[in-house]
């Protein structure tokens, strides 16, 4: 019986059915996955909006200082142009409390002197200042709250997940009712309660929207752990003598991430929403301090005058707009990325 030789030489049909792909450096260093997932966000023309639009934010936070220059020793307190009620319009002379005039201003306005840029909000607070410094405000805020409430979501998620039993129902039933708490309303009374105790204001409102919002991390990492649990690679570590934590943390929790991480990203635009709703209503944070909501929040008494003062609804309305956009553009092209299954559903 004759055995048939292997291929041997040059063969051209294989490379023409399968041709090689050259790996650039990019690949290399970041490795396959994450060079899809970076391709996949590039070539999306939402993601690059909203990634410009964060871009932008960022450099406004990290220029901050050189772009409205603080005045007092607290850079996010609003400097005050005298203590009228009604609004200044744009381009009104500044006359109290006026910024050092920063290397752009001359070349880009033509004036030597600071002015109203943007107006005045009622309490003759500066509106471009308190924009200015209110994006830092905004990431303070979105990541601290992101951050704090995916790590405690993921904790006792993947906890009641991996050990089930009466641990699970415990749990889950704490998340059940943490659940049926309407969240801005609970935030609100929480933050209304802890803001006379805690001396730093901004973390009051911080602390609440942790407290109510954990819960949905919690939910999706154990659907996911329950069933990736059940698998052979892990069963296997189990059989060998792999300790809990080890397999948790090492072969559940990365194949069970995804899902939590976009819900993440898609979440930062609205906590700094919910954060600027509570300072509208004037929770947590004190009067004058740079966040966009509470520049809102003193627009309220010339609503049925905004043809006269649009501007002080309008500038603040703008900027929190497309903040949020920002990152839902972002977070929607993460989903798509990272879980092709939920493409085109919101």
């Amino acid at each position: 019986m004759s055995v048939a030789n292997p291929p041997v030489g040059d063969n051209s049909l294989l490379r023409d059915a399968l041709p090689e792909r050259k790996i650039g450096k990019v690949e290399k260093f970041l490795g396959p996955e994450n060079y899809r997932i970076l391709t996949g966000l590039l070539r999306t023309p939402a993601s690059v909006i909203g990634f410009v639009l964060i871009a932008l934010f960022v450099i406004v936070a990290l220029a901050a200082p050189v772009i409205a220059p603080p005045v007092t020793s607290d850079p996010y307190r609003i400097p005050r142009d005298g203590f009228g009620a009604e609004p200044k319009p744009m381009g009104a002379e500044w006359k109290k409390n006026v910024p050092d005039v920063p290397f752009w201003y001359t070349p880009l306005t033509g004036k030597t002197e600071w002015v109203h840029l943007l107006g005045t909000a009622q309490g003759q607070y500066d509106i471009f200042y308190g924009l200015v410094w209110g994006s830092r405000t905004a990431f303070k805020t979105g990541f601290i709250v992101v951050f704090l409430t995916f790590l405690i979501g993921v904790i006792i998620g993947s906890t009641s997940a991996y050990y089930g039993g009466i641990l699970d129902n415990i749990l889950m039933r704490i998340v059940d009712i943490f659940m049926t708490l309407p969240y801005i309303l609970a935030a609100l009374i929480f933050s209304a309660v802890l803001t006379p105790i805690m001396q730093n204001k901004l973390f009051a409102p911080i602390l609440a929207m942790v407290t109510f919002g954990w819960m949905g991390y919690a939910r999706i990492i154990r659907g996911d752990i329950l069933s990736i649990k059940e698998r052979d690679y892990v069963l296997a570590a189990r059989v060998v003598g792999v300790k809990d934590g080890r397999i948790l943390f090492r072969h559940i929790l990365p194949n069970a991430i995804f899902p939590v991480m976009v819900l993440a990203s898609l979440d930062i635009g609205g906590i700094v929403q919910s954060f600027a709703a509570l300072s509208f209503l004037g929770i947590g944070l004190p009067v004058g301090y740079a966040d966009w909501g509470q520049l809102l929040s003193f627009a309220r008494n010339w609503i049925t005058s905004l043809q006269d003062y649009w501007y002080i609804v309008v500038w603040p309305g703008l900027v929190l707009m497309l903040f949020v956009m920002g990152w839902n553009l972002v977070g929607d092209a993460v989903r798509d990325v990272l879980d092709p299954r939920m493409r085109g559903k919101s």
